[in-house]
């Protein structure tokens, strides 16, 4: 039986990018996967991808194993569809086993080496869909798994959190993400549901490749020399914590995603190992909470 058969997940954000890789990973070992995000044709966003394809390709990566992906069209910053949303997964599956809080809104600038102030407020957008919308997506998953006394939550982060990257509000909305998913653990507890952080290296999402060839110089070099990994590679790992009877030892933590993946034996899709990144971009901040504080 496949790792993951019976399953039924949420990917937020999962048009493309580190969304569209987890969700395929995921289908692969059995699940069913919603898969959400705003474009719906191609052509709507500069990239390729869109709901609709990326779970079709997670039901054909599915057919072995009795995965597939459902495609879930949502602007996770309208509280009224995400809600929406969440009551469609109950309707049609009746329950919610694994929960990936990666939408985020990258503001436009997001790269331009100016000071906060010589920014739009409008960049705010980013706490909206990056911060506000995992709380929201967490709340109505959280109804779900505490019914039924199991889940995991995994919320979408980086070194951000402790390391300057890309800005003031970027920063700010990683950390947030980190001390949400701690906080939510310890409520979580009771019910035996799993909420964790895992922090992404250099992920080679189809805008991280664009944007290295037309706007490198503008990137941190501590970024641009990192050992960049593929969209599955933190599909691989959410798979194992998900399969992972212990799982709830980890709930409250912080994690580097490549570490995590060197404890359960996991390389990447070509075979290869990539390097945690920690001794040049920092540590993260929060233990599982059965651990001492």
């Amino acid at each position: 039986m496949a790792p993951l058969a019976g399953k039924v997940a949420l990917v937020t954000g999962a048009s493309r990018g580190i969304g569209r890789g987890i969700a395929l990973v995921l289908a692969e070992q059995g699940a069913t996967v919603y898969v959400t995000g705003r474009t719906v044709k191609e052509g709507d966003y500069y990239l390729p991808g869109t709901v609709g394809s990326t779970a079709a390709e997670c039901t054909e990566r599915g057919k072995d194993s009795g995965g597939s992906g459902i495609a879930a069209a949502c602007d996770h910053g309208d509280d009224a569809a995400v809600a929406a949303l969440f009551e469609r997964i109950d309707q049609e599956q009746g329950r919610l086993d694994i929960l990936v809080n990666n939408a985020f809104t990258l503001s436009d600038d997001l790269l331009e080496p100016k000071g906060f102030w010589e920014k739009p407020l409008s960049n705010l957008e980013m706490w909206d869909v990056g911060v506000k919308s995992n709380y929201v997506a967490s709340w109505h998953a959280a109804k779900l798994m505490a019914r039924q006394k199991s889940g995991l939550m995994v919320a979408i982060s980086g070194f951000a959190g402790t390391t300057y990257t890309y800005g003031v509000i970027f920063g700010t909305s990683k950390s947030a993400v980190g001390r949400m998913a701690r906080d939510m653990a310890v409520e979580l507890a009771p019910y035996n549901v799993a909420s964790l952080t895992l922090w992404q290296g250099l992920t080679l999402t189809e805008k991280a490749v664009d944007n290295m060839a037309r706007m490198a110089d503008k990137m941190t070099t501590s970024i641009t020399t990192m050992t960049g990994s593929t969209v599955e590679h933190p599909g691989r790992v959410i798979a194992a914590l998900a399969a992972d009877p212990e799982v709830m030892k980890r709930s409250g933590g912080e994690f580097i995603t490549t570490e995590l993946a060197m404890e359960y034996g996991i390389t990447d899709v070509d075979g290869s190992v990539i390097p945690s990144a920690r001794a040049s971009r920092g540590n993260p901040i929060w233990q599982p909470i059965a651990e001492k504080q």
